[in-house]
C-alpha cells in the first residue's frame, strides 16, 4: 500500500470515527410496530443518560404509538407551502443546530416537500450522522431499492419512494420487526393499523395473506443478509482466497439494464463483493448520435449503480466485446453479467471469431461469465 492510499484509508477512519451511528428498524410491512420500538428505544436511552429528541415520528394517529411520545423531546417541524397548503416537514437545520446524541426519524424513504433541503429524507440523515449525531430509524421492506424488482412483482405496482441499499450497507446496525400474517391481519382487523374507512382498501391490496407471506420472507432475508455480511467482513482473508468482483454491463436501454444492475448488485452483497457496472460506447452511440431518451436511461442507470454501491465505467470502442475486456483487466474482475443480449449483440458477440475470441479472454483472466434471464 503506497503513500496516498494509506493517508487516504486514515482520512477515512477519522470520518468514520466521528460519524453518528446508524441504527435502521426493518418491517415487512406497515404497521409491525416500527414506530413503537423506536420511542420504546428512546425512553430506554433517556434512562441511561442519553441525550435523545425525535426529529420526525409518523404515528398514523394510533394510540399506543402516540402515547410513547410523551416525556421525549420532540424537534419542531418546518412548516413550508407547496401548491397552496402549509406542510410539515423534519427540520434538518434544527436537528443540526440543536445536536442531540441520537435522533429519531421516522419515514426513512418519505419524499420531501418542494423546497427542502434534500428531496430525500434519507438524504437528510447522511447529513445529520455526518454532524456526528446518531440516528435510529425506519423502513418497511419494499422501499429497498435492490429489490424494487422482486416488490413490483409482489404487489403488481411500482414503488416509487426507494432507498438505496448503500444505507442499509454502511448502517451499524439492522433490526427486523416480525409478526406473522395472522397476528398482522388481526391487528388490522381490530383497527390498531388504520381506521375502519382504510381496513377494506389494505386488504384488498398490501395486506393481502401472500403478499404479507412474501414480503416478510424478504424482509427476514435481507436482514439475515446483512448480518451475514457483517460478519463475513470482521473476518481475515486469507490472502490466497479470490476477492469477487462482478461487472454488469448495461446499455442505453430502459428496462433491462435496471434489472442487471439491481440483480448483480443483490449478486455482489451475498458474496461480499464489490461491483461495477459499464457501458460500452460504440460510434453508433456518440454523443451526437443517441437519441435524447437513451441518454435519459444511461444517466438514470448510471444513478441506480451509485446508489446500490457500485462503480461506473464508461469505455470507447467500436467492439463492445473488446471494451468488455479491456473493462476486466484494468478492474481485477472476476465475473461478467449480462443481460439477454440484444439482436446487435448477438451478432457481434456470438458470430464464431468473436465468440471464441471473448470467451478465450475471459478463460485466460479466469473470469466466469452469466447471462442473467
Amino acid at each position: 500500500m503506497d503513500r496516498e492510499q494509506n493517508i487516504e484509508r486514515f482520512v477515512n477512519l477519522l470520518k468514520r470515527s466521528r460519524r453518528g451511528n446508524l441504527k435502521i428498524y426493518i418491517g415487512m410491512i406497515a404497521g409491525v410496530g416500527k414506530s413503537y420500538r423506536m420511542l420504546q428505544e428512546a425512553h430506554e436511552l433517556i434512562r441511561n443518560g442519553i441525550d435523545v429528541q425525535i426529529g420526525f415520528i409518523e404515528t398514523h394517529e394510533r394510540p399506543e404509538t402516540a402515547a410513547l411520545i410523551e416525556g421525549l423531546t420532540e424537534i419542531p417541524r418546518k412548516k413550508l407551502f407547496y401548491k397552496g397548503k402549509e406542510l410539515e416537514e423534519m427540520d434538518l437545520q434544527s436537528i443540526l443546530t440543536i445536536h442531540p446524541e441520537v435522533v429519531i426519524v421516522d419515514e426513512l424513504a418519505h419524499t420531501n416537500v418542494e423546497g427542502s433541503i434534500h428531496s430525500k429524507r434519507w438524504q437528510d440523515v447522511l447529513d445529520i450522522l455526518d454532524a456526528g449525531i446518531s440516528v435510529i430509524t425506519a423502513v418497511n421492506i419494499q422501499h429497498l431499492e435492490g429489490i424494487s424488482e422482486i416488490v413490483s412483482d409482489i404487489a403488481g405496482f411500482e414503488i416509487k419512494e426507494r432507498v438505496p441499499d448503500s444505507l442499509l450497507a454502511d448502517a451499524d446496525e439492522v433490526v427486523n420487526i416480525d409478526l406473522t400474517a395472522d397476528e398482522l391481519l388481526t391487528r388490522l382487523k381490530s383497527g390498531k393499523i388504520y381506521k375502519q374507512d382504510k381496513i377494506h382498501h389494505a386488504l384488498a391490496n398490501f395486506f393481502k395473506p401472500e403478499t404479507i407471506l412474501q414480503l416478510r420472507e424478504l424482509a427476514l432475508k435481507e436482514v439475515a443478509l446483512r448480518v451475514e455480511k457483517k460478519v463475513i467482513s470482521t473476518i481475515p482473508v486469507n490472502s490466497g482466497i479470490r476477492h469477487e468482483k462482478f461487472l454488469a454491463c448495461i446499455s442505453s436501454h430502459e428496462k433491462t439494464p435496471r434489472k442487471v444492475i439491481h440483480k448483480v448488485a443483490r449478486l455482489a452483497t451475498r458474496f461480499n463483493a464489490s461491483f461495477v457496472v459499464l457501458y460500452v460506447q460504440t460510434p453508433k452511440e456518440h454523443p451526437d448520435k443517441i437519441p435524447l431518451a437513451n441518454q435519459r436511461y444511461l444517466s438514470n442507470h448510471f444513478k441506480l449503480a451509485t446508489e446500490l454501491g457500485g462503480e461506473v465505467i464508461q469505455i470507447k470502442s467500436s467492439h463492445v466485446s473488446k471494451g468488455i475486456i479491456k473493462a476486466c483487466e484494468e478492474n481485477q474482475i472476476t465475473t461478467v453479467c449480462i443481460g439477454k443480449p440484444e439482436l446487435g449483440f448477438i451478432s457481434l458477440l456470438y458470430s464464431l471469431f468473436i465468440y471464441r475470441w471473448f470467451v478465450n479472454r475471459l478463460y485466460k483472466f479466469n473470469i466466469d461469465l452469466i447471462v442473467l434471464t
